[in-house]
């Protein structure tokens, strides 16, 4: 096993777009080679909204980073355990949720990556680096260069500090919790109200003046997907699990339904 990149962010710094497929109910290493097959670039693994623990999560983790799916983990809160534990495990990233300040920001990072940058601390052998024995320098370097944090901007706060959140070094990413941010606007579920567009061009103005990525997560509808898209998110959820598994159910149901005379 060579050392593995992070193909999801290679594509993001070629200004393609990174499109996840989100584990969220599915608990087997299976989800991995699926996503492949059917052409996504990430894991959108979700620790914060059911009840996987670290091991499941890791385990998807290891059988992601053969296939160039590259696995990140949305952890449950901002205590450094939750990232470094799936870091360690096997993670090339993780998304933080709630994250409402540059202060904030800037606690994650320190969490998430290695001096000179942060100050997660170190230990061997890792997945990442293919269980090789690489210098300290090395795998600082390798390793750094590979993780991606994103930060989750779910509230008017959040949207009001993208600037200054955009502008801490070592976050890569900015991605707006759609549904979160819509309903503290008192607007929930109304993806294309101005108050949502608004928060995307300040979110996206502030990623690219600061070279960072923007992303998108709870928007499924193809119009208001695209509406984004073009203003200029690249990094997004392209749907979860069940919803892809109901969707191909119901579609079958529903053909059968016609022949049921």
């Amino acid at each position: 096993m060579s050392i593995i990149e992070n193909t999801a962010k290679q594509k993001l710094e070629a200004g393609k777009l990174a499109v996840a497929f989100s584990v969220v109910h599915w608990r087997t290493v299976n989800v991995a080679g699926i996503a492949k097959e059917c052409g996504f670039d990430w894991l959108f693994i979700d620790m914060e909204h059911n009840t996987m623990d670290v091991d499941a999560a890791v385990q998807i983790c290891l059988a992601a980073l053969p296939t160039g799916v590259t696995p990140i983990v949305r952890v449950p809160a901002h205590d450094h355990f939750h990232a470094t534990r799936v870091l360690d495990g096997g993670a090339m990233g993780v998304v933080v949720p709630h994250v409402d300040t540059p202060e904030q920001a800037e606690q994650v990072v320190q969490n998430c990556k290695y001096p000179p940058v942060g100050h997660r601390s170190l230990t061997a052998p890792l997945p990442q680096l293919g269980f090789k024995g690489f210098s300290v320098a090395e795998a600082i370097e390798i390793l750094n260069r590979n993780t991606m944090v994103v930060v989750m901007l779910e509230t008017p706060e959040a949207i009001d500090n993208a600037e200054a959140i955009a502008a801490v070094e070592g976050v890569d990413a900015l991605l707006i919790g759609s549904n979160d941010l819509a309903a503290e606007m008192g607007i929930p579920g109304q993806f294309t109200h101005e108050k949502v567009h608004g928060a995307y061009e300040r979110m996206i103005a502030a990623a690219t003046k600061h070279g960072k990525f923007a992303g998108m997560g709870g928007i499924y509808d193809h119009a208001v997907m695209q509406r984004y898209i073009e203003m200029g998110v690249r990094l997004l959820l392209g749907g979860g699990d069940v919803a892809f598994m109901m969707a191909a159910a119901r579609s079958r149901r529903e053909f059968l339904s016609t022949l049921d005379k």
